[in-house]
């Protein structure tokens, strides 16, 4: 009941905050815009077949065969697979947005002090803080997903929306997808309680494109396919590390410090 209040609490603070979404809707946006731009508008303004590039052909066979689509098909089904990746970016942006404002913000709006001093765990308190900024991050992720396959259903060749909807498609959406938010949300709620500007939380937050940057140039380049259950391992060793940091955060949420530390 305490956690659920907390997170209604955390709601409320958002609306009233609304421009902590601007960030992540943009980032939904270049991730919805920059698929269909490169693979159905350069190629129309070109009149250039995506088929016809001998690169992009050659690297879009590391996604598999797919012997029932056409040369054009193939490769616009590769570069659909790699900019649904993008979207991850969506959670990661929210935790710099969000997050990272849940402890400094509160403590400079002088709004923290009297939750501290509330029968509320510690534990309840941050787990409130990650679902206030999981929910509504994870509902524009998934909106912006659903706007993505739509887009591919009315814009795409013949049997690419068939050949993205594949376990491995799922894995991206609804198991990776969630442990990015969490491990990014999480380790944003951890600087936040350790440093006391807001800013300073959001630059380390930065630090965790860095990975998902470098995975997303090496699949584009052809040097790196994730395959279904490469993807399934590092989706529990996400959620691994999420449980991991949950419970540093709890460890280094030291009440008393941070009420007499950031007066």
């Amino acid at each position: 009941m305490r956690v659920r209040a907390l997170v209604l609490k955390e709601f409320l603070d958002l609306q009233r905050n609304r421009g902590a979404l601007l960030p992540v809707a943009l980032v939904m946006l270049l991730s919805l815009g920059m698929p269909f731009v490169i693979t159905i508008g350069v190629p129309l303004a070109t009149s250039q077949h995506l088929g016809e590039d001998p690169g992009l052909v050659r690297v879009s066979a590391s996604a598999g065969p797919h012997g029932e689509l056409s040369a054009d098909a193939r490769v616009q089904f590769f570069l659909f697979q790699q900019f649904l990746m993008l979207f991850l970016m969506t959670p990661i942006t929210a935790a710099m947005a969000l997050a990272a404002h849940a402890i400094v913000g509160e403590k400079q709006a002088r709004t923290l002090e009297p939750l501290l001093a509330t029968p509320v765990t510690t534990g309840e308190l941050l787990i409130a803080k990650v679902l206030g900024a999981l929910l509504p991050t994870s509902a524009i992720s998934f909106a912006g997903v659903a706007l993505y396959f739509a887009g591919i259903a009315m814009l795409g060749a013949p049997g690419v929306l068939r050949a993205m909807i594949t376990p491995r498609t799922a894995l991206l959406v609804f198991v990776i997808g969630p442990a990015v938010a969490l491990v990014s949300l999480q380790a944003a709620i951890v600087i936040s309680s350790r440093v006391n500007d807001a800013r300073t939380a959001q630059q380390f937050g930065v630090l965790i494109i860095v990975p998902l940057a470098a995975v997303l140039v090496a699949q584009f380049v052809g040097t790196l396919w994730l395959s279904t259950g490469a993807l399934g391992f590092i989706g529990l060793g996400l959620f691994g590390v999420w449980m991991l940091l949950a419970l540093l955060s709890v460890a280094v949420f030291d009440r008393e410090s941070i009420l007499t530390r950031w007066r």
